[in-house]
């Protein structure tokens, strides 16, 4: 969307250097935001982009369960919390990666870059 946070993304999602996974809950949001604002058109251009770049990951029952204990501890924590934000933590904790997010929930959570 030519924004400043767009930008580092893009350079995170060209690289090579690292895996870059998805969590299909941030593919669920994101094909929903884009049907709000814009098109379905759009929204399977965006999603298939994401797919092209990135491995989906799919919310198991091993990890939901883990995203429902952080989930508790993390709306104790931080206002606004959510479930997605809970699955999406979980997943980069999971898998030893980090979050790139511009999301306020995050901020100051050693698994996030943010942007």
């Amino acid at each position: 969307m030519g924004t400043d946070g767009g930008e580092k993304v893009k350079a995170i999602v060209d690289s090579e250097v690292n895996e870059k996974l998805t969590p299909s809950i941030c593919l669920a949001e994101i094909y929903a935001k884009i049907l709000r604002s814009e098109d379905p058109e759009k929204a399977e251009l965006r999603g298939a982009f994401i797919k092209s770049r990135s491995a989906l990951v799919v919310l198991g029952d091993e990890l939901a369960v883990e995203a429902a204990k952080l989930d508790v501890v993390m709306k104790k924590r931080v206002p606004g919390w959510g479930l997605a934000d809970s699955i999406v933590l979980s997943t980069a904790r999971d898998r030893g990666g980090k979050v790139v997010t511009g999301d306020q929930h995050f901020r100051g959570l050693p698994e996030v870059y943010m942007i």
